[in-house]
């Protein structure tokens, strides 16, 4: 292993070991600084002698190869990063990567549902059978706390405090946060795991909270397909029901009715705030939109 191999693979365990990024992320990055690392090998230098000018030479090889916007910013990103971390052992004394701009991506706006339509989804399952139960208590739940469906399915019963009211889960990079429940989520969930879990278990060992009609954890694909099937019945378009509508929806719907911005990114676990504010920008269009259809002189 050369040299600067073993500085990309220090980063690379550096990011997830310590910044707490998932494993998704490292190979994101562990591709990017490879393109970079054969980049270097071909014009016969070293990480360490790396100026402003190969660094863009390299983004500019990477833009003419047809890569896209996304992928050419993340790119960036990771050598930011990498030369960051080389700075703070005292590897570099600059980063060659300081004033090299990072795009501006066009964000689009999040999809979420009316406040009627999230009534009409929350209404359509059956309460009087365990998997129509089950739902019910799962699609409350995601409205109430705005989790990730991937938090959802991997919630155990012990994340669980219906006492408290509120939930621990475990966000990107396993970090974890406490997320409080509303009185509705707390009596379906009360009525799903003293009316339809013990039947969904079938007496088998199983600590995960919501369990297939087989008695196993659910799985994102699973709840995905529920969403899909709720939103026929009430009428929503399927192409609008993506697997994080309810969670757009329940940010949106907080900070319609005026929540704190940083108690939305708690909630919802961003690391970063700006994440939160795309919430603030459909709020925004919003205002404008019933500003132009309701004023005299809209």
């Amino acid at each position: 292993m050369t040299a600067d191999e073993r500085l990309f693979r220090d980063f690379l365990d550096h990011i997830v070991v310590e910044r707490g990024l998932s494993a998704n992320t490292r190979l994101s990055y562990a591709r990017d600084l490879k393109k970079f690392e054969e980049f270097l090998m071909a014009t016969g230098m070293s990480v360490t002698d790396v100026r402003p000018e190969e660094v863009s030479g390299f983004l500019k090889a990477l833009s003419q190869g047809g890569l896209s916007v996304r992928s050419y910013t993340r790119s960036l990103i990771a050598l930011r990063g990498f030369y960051k971390y080389l700075m703070r052992k005292g590897i570099v004394s600059a980063s060659p990567c300081s004033n090299i701009d990072i795009p501006k991506l066009h964000k689009k706006l999040p999809e979420f549902l009316t406040l009627e339509e999230v009534d009409k989804l929350l209404s359509a399952p059956r309460a009087d059978t365990a998997l129509g139960l089950r739902d019910k208590a799962m699609l409350e739940t995601l409205y109430a706390t705005g989790l990730r469906v991937s938090e959802l399915v991997g919630l155990k019963m012990n994340d669980l405090s219906l006492q408290g009211g509120y939930l621990t889960a475990f966000g990107k990079g396993s970090k974890q946060r406490m997320v409080p429940l509303g009185d509705a989520a707390m009596y379906w969930l009360k009525r799903y795991m003293d009316e339809a879990r013990p039947g969904l278990l079938k007496k088998r060992n199983n600590t995960a909270l919501f369990l297939s009609i087989r008695g196993s954890k659910m799985t994102r694909q699973n709840f995905w397909e529920i969403i899909k099937k709720y939103a026929v019945i009430s009428g929503i378009n399927r192409a609008r029901t993506k697997p994080h509508i309810m969670r757009h929806s329940f940010a949106t719907h907080l900070l319609e009715r005026g929540a704190d911005l940083r108690i939305v990114q708690a909630m919802l676990g961003h690391s970063d705030i700006s994440t939160t504010q795309i919430y603030t920008h459909i709020t925004n269009e919003r205002l404008k939109s019933l500003h132009k259809g309701k004023h005299p002189r809209g």
